[in-house]
């Protein structure tokens, strides 16, 4: 590895304005008997000198490159400008039993999210503020998620810093700001959830990583714990803690008590799989030996989501339809068998539900349009609200013990307003979020397609542009799609992304298999053997746009996140001669090695392991590092990552970037954009966003040969 490093140098020396080579040293892997080449295992060594070197010098470069193309400045300006309109943005919002609101929200002058209260009188108090803890670290520090008491004397919430969502848990007397008892560490996913007595509260833990354990240790044996507020824990779920509820390593066990309600329910997750086994307890029982847990559910019963009512409980599941029913059995004596629909399926798409004291608020999908429903209690049928905004509707915050709920809506073309719906139906804006003055554009247009893809499967597009747009190929045009979990790509509006409309951009999103557009089957479309629908439905999209003369293939850019890298990734390997240009943003890339990571092994329900051989030719087929290969004219590529990442190792970057500099013959720039400040994504400050989206716009703009982005 010095000589690698030497390497390195000389290559920066000699060439300053050519990104540095990593030398290859192959570690082929035999799977199945099938061997697998893995020239850049390398840079899985994030902590060695000479990785670490080279990244930085890839970083610098990346740097380098995007500040001095001649329109980055003004797009930069131009971001910030439309980001920061609105007076604040308003993320989470939460409830307590008296009405009481508890928000995060960021003004357009600020960096971070801060946490307020809001009570019936309009009147608000800054409860939270990341910024006393990065005054004492030197560190940027996130709220990753809050819950208040019942009574609204306490609130619980987690905090991380550098985008690591490492989160410890704080507790704070909310009348004085006073911090009670240490902070909870190990606490990354949010799981609080209080009991009545607004004094205790249960939590989920991971376990303590010792020095030696590999890193796939992370995510296993979790536990549940009972907090006593200035007293001790309890453990209250988990391993080998109850025989009635039988735990594997890998399972995630949250304890949740129902308000209005004498009973707990155990959620038990394996990992990220959509299928959840529920149980449930009375709450005085939980925390005492030989707790009385009955099974509402199993892994296998198709049911995805829950919500509580009294003895009820409310059930999402595709047992009887693809495009889901919401069933009901008793908390008491809960029977799946026996369970009434109180949903029945139908064309719509059931997503979400929630109760409210008036009534079960359902979230459902038309075609790409979110709709939300309501049943009230005793009624024998779901009836519309009516929002004022069209497109995503979705519920923030409800209580089984208050009327109503607290709704966003957002489309295309308008920003998210939050609104309070009553026991009446009627939505009334809350003015949390305010309009700001770029967040209803007038002059732009968008158009819902169904573009068949290789098999005949129909995928929904949504194209959105400036209505003076010309049909005549000449147009920039961002491609964006996901793909994976059965998350579908929701109407939603961002005030920064006039910066490339405005600039003559076309933003298409697809919604492609392995989301969840249509349901289950939509989903299981796109999953492990059948993950190659994803990318070929991009593919398909990609050629839409370009034969409808919104684009050519040389302006076409694509970009993904996180397992979205997974479908840009294999899109471009799979037709370099179709793009542009290609920027996966913590994207997924190696996923042969992914299980060797922390959070791989949570993920193996969702794309599976090398150790069975079918999901391994799966894992293999999906590997885009796997299936770059040399001698290929590739479009140009930005892989752009936080280092502090949790979930997609950055590493995986590092190693397709090291594999595109090799064997790529078009010319065209391979940038490794790294932030040695950020993660994934959560925790990320306002101007990391807005460095982010400048970013990947003035990469898109400067390969499609944007005039104000062309470097002479």
């Amino acid at each position: 590895m010095r000589a690698a490093l030497a390497f390195v140098a000389v290559v920066l020396t000699a060439h300053a304005q050519t990104p540095p080579i990593f030398p290859a040293n192959n570690v082929p892997a035999t799977y199945h008997g099938t061997v697998v080449d893995d020239p850049y295992r390398a840079l899985e060594d994030v902590a060695n000198a000479d990785v670490a070197t080279w990244a930085k010098s890839q970083a610098d470069h990346a740097r380098a490159t995007l500040d001095a193309l001649p329109g980055y400045k003004a797009l930069r300006a131009r971001v910030a400008e439309l980001d920061e309109a609105a007076a604040s943005v308003v993320s989470n919002v939460r409830l307590d039993a008296r009405g009481n609101l508890y928000f995060t929200r960021r003004a357009a002058t600020e960096n971070f999210f801060k946490l307020y209260r809001r009570g019936a009188n309009g009147g608000e108090t800054l409860l939270v503020d990341p910024a006393d803890w990065q005054k004492r670290s030197g560190q940027p520090h996130a709220i990753n998620y809050f819950a208040p008491s019942p009574d609204g004397t306490l609130v619980a919430y987690g905090i991380s810093a550098v985008g690591s969502e490492q989160a410890s848990i704080y507790v704070m007397e909310t009348a004085t700001r006073r911090q009670l008892g240490e902070p909870i560490d190990r606490a990354q996913y949010p799981g609080i959830s209080w009991r009545p007595d607004s004094r205790s509260f249960f939590y989920f833990r991971q376990q303590e990583m010792k020095p030696g354990m590999p890193a796939t240790e992370k995510y296993q044996d979790g536990r549940a714990w009972l907090r006593i507020v200035g007293g001790g824990d309890t453990l209250v779920g988990g391993r080998d803690v109850s025989p009635r509820m039988p735990i594997s390593r890998a399972d995630f066990v949250f304890i949740n008590a129902i308000p209005g309600s004498r009973f707990a329910i155990a959620v038990v997750a394996n990992g990220v799989q959509r299928e959840v086994a529920l149980y449930a307890a009375p709450l005085a029982t939980i925390g005492k030996p030989d707790t009385p847990w009955k099974r509402i559910c199993d892994f296998t019963d198709k049911v995805t989501d829950w919500t509580a009512h009294a003895g009820d409980i409310y059930l999402l599941t595709y047992r009887d339809s693809s495009r889901f029913s919401i069933v009901r059995t008793r908390l008491g004596a809960p029977d799946l068998a026996a369970a009434t629909t109180v949903v029945a399926p139908s064309e719509r798409v059931l997503i979400d539900l929630h109760a409210a004291k008036d009534g079960l608020y359902v979230e459902a999908r038309e075609g790409t349009v979110k709709r939300l429903l309501r049943r009230a209690w005793g009624a024998s049928a779901v009836a519309p609200i009516a929002l004022p905004v069209e497109g995503n509707a979705n519920v923030l915050a409800t209580r089984p013990d208050l009327d109503g709920a607290v709704v966003g809506a957002s489309g295309w073309t308008r920003a998210r307003q939050i609104y309070a719906v009553n026991r009446a139906g009627r939505a009334t804006n809350t003015g949390l979020q305010p309009l700001g003055r770029y967040d209803a554009p007038e002059g732009l247009v968008t158009t819902e397609v169904k573009v068949p893809s290789h098999d005949g499967a129909l995928v929904p597009v949504s194209i959105l542009h400036r209505a003076d747009l010309k049909l005549d190929g000449s147009n920039p045009t961002l491609l964006y799609g996901y793909g994976s979990y059965g998350f579908t790509e929701e109407p939603t509006y961002a005030a920064t992304r006039l910066a490339w409309l405005e600039r003559g951009g076309v933003y298409a999103v697809a919604n492609v298999r392995g989301g969840g557009v249509y349901g289950y089957d939509w989903y299981k479309a796109g999953y492990k053997a059948t993950k190659p629908n994803t990318w070929k439905d991009l593919i398909a999209a990609a050629e839409y746009l370009v034969a409808q003369k919104y684009t050519t293939s040389a302006r076409l850019g694509i970009v993904g996140r996180s397992a979205g890298g997974i479908l840009v990734g294999r899109a471009m390997t799979e037709r370099p001669d179709l793009f542009g240009a290609v920027v996966p943003v913590v994207g997924v890339l190696d996923m042969v090695r992914a299980e060797t990571t922390a959070n791989g092994v949570p993920n193996i329900p969702e794309f599976g392991t090398v150790a069975k051989e079918d999901e391994f030719r799966a894992l293999l087929a999906m590997s885009s590092y796997h299936h770059v290969k040399e001698g290929i004219a590739y479009p140009a590529v930005m892989l752009m990552h936080g280092v502090n990442d949790p979930r997609v190792d950055h590493w995986q970057s590092m190693k397709m970037a090291a594999r595109l500099l090799v064997a790529s013959t078009s010319g065209k720039p391979v940038l490794l954009n790294l932030d040695y400040d950020a993660g994934h994504g959560v925790g990320a400050t306002k101007e990391q966003r807005q460095r982010e989206t400048a970013d990947y716009y003035a990469f898109l703009l400067w390969q499609a040969g944007h005039p104000e982005f062309r470097r002479d």
